[in-house]
């Protein structure tokens, strides 16, 4: 019997270069596994109206957790038009799968190491090692939006706040409202996270990055949380700054700060960032984590214009398992992959096209494979 049972979910595009890597890899370190295909993605949204079909969610509670690699998203109406015939007209709405798993599974935080590997031609500076703690089910992901505005919802805005007035007397169709949801167990949750994380591995610093000053209720209610925590981890320092100062800062002095932490849409934007100033797309990895369950995914797209190409970087893909071997406690398997894939950086003979070589993805698997 194997130890574990893991869904596998390629996806679109690129997902499936990455992760025919990543299954060289796990074969190579004779990973004790089971891996269960789930039907997820853009072919399933134009034939069935669903790019995550019920029959994935239910086979995803059968496993351990889920390893994803790339997805597809488009706007609404355009995904619409791709829609096969018999669907047109039904209604159907595009959803991100990935944005559904989070909320479904309750998979409440987004860890997204950026770690400068030795060697890495691409690397901003050395020496970068930063951990970004994303709230992953709310803010404007929560999805609650209105276009064109009910007539009882713009009443009922324009009773209840004087700000609303200036929008009050436009057409309910020249207005589109989308709600910053944060909840105060939430944010509990994603700064403690933070907190923890920073004592297990010895860090000085969490910064929680945020936007009071303007974005006075939601963020001010992250503010606040981030202050009460913080007293009960006394050895570290609570940095915290907004959004836009942070980018700056980052780019500036991207060596001072451990951890980050703050909710969705910054969260985003902040990863992304601090994945560039270690290499890119193509080395960011995370993990969305939830009390039970977990899916492992790199953050790069689906990039289709590659799709059997094998010319995207594994890398990110890689360090996804690895944060995956982590989360099951598997720190033997920790430790070997990523020492392989910093050997295979440092040497600097297998690279893929964003590096500046012409290594295919599973050349670079392969030579990951024969380093471990």
């Amino acid at each position: 019997m194997t130890k574990y049972k893991i869904a596998w979910l390629p996806g679109d595009g690129v997902g499936n270069d990455v992760m025919e890597a990543a299954k060289l890899v796990l074969d190579t370190m004779k990973f004790d596994a089971e891996y269960v295909h789930g039907d997820i993605g853009w072919e399933f949204w134009c034939k069935e109206g669903d790019p995550l079909p019920k029959r994935t969610t239910e086979m995803l509670k059968t496993t351990d957790c889920a390893l994803f690699g790339a997805i597809t998203s488009k706007p609404k109406e355009e995904a619409a038009k791709e829609l096969i015939p018999e669907l047109q007209d039904k209604g159907y709405v595009y959803a991100s799968p990935i944005v559904r798993l989070r909320q479904e599974f309750n998979l409440r935080t987004n860890l997204r190491p950026c770690k400068a590997y030795a060697g890495n031609p691409l690397n901003f500076r050395e020496g970068i090692d930063i951990t970004v703690f994303r709230e992953n089910t709310e803010d404007l992901y929560a999805g609650v939006e209105f276009h064109p505005i009910p007539k009882d919802v713009m009443d009922i805005l324009n009773a209840n706040h004087p700000k609303m007035k200036r929008f009050a007397e436009l057409p309910l169709d020249d207005v589109a409202i989308s709600l910053r949801i944060i909840t105060r167990n939430a944010a509990q949750n994603i700064i403690r996270d933070a907190f923890e994380y920073a004592k297990k591995h010895s860090k000085k610093n969490v910064t929680i990055v945020e936007k009071p000053n303007v974005v006075r209720e939601t963020s001010g209610l992250m503010i606040r949380e981030a202050r009460k925590i913080a007293k009960d981890y006394p050895n570290i320092e609570l940095w915290e700054t907004n959004i836009d100062a942070q980018c700056m800062w980052l780019v500036k002095n991207p060596e001072d700060y451990d951890v980050l932490v703050t909710s969705n849409m910054y969260g985003d934007i902040v990863s992304d960032l601090s994945a560039q100033l270690v290499g890119g797309l193509g080395f960011a990895s995370s993990g969305n984590i939830g009390d039970n369950y977990a899916v492992f995914e790199p953050t790069h797209g689906s990039a289709p214009k590659y799709d059997g190409l094998y010319k995207v970087n594994p890398i990110a893909m890689l360090l996804s398992v690895k944060l995956m071997f982590d989360w099951l406690g598997e720190k033997e398997s920790v430790d070997k992959l990523e020492n392989a894939i910093a050997k295979v950086i440092a040497a600097g003979k297998f690279r893929t096209y964003d590096m500046g070589g012409n290594s295919s993805t599973l050349e670079v698997a392969e030579e990951v494979a024969r380093n471990l």
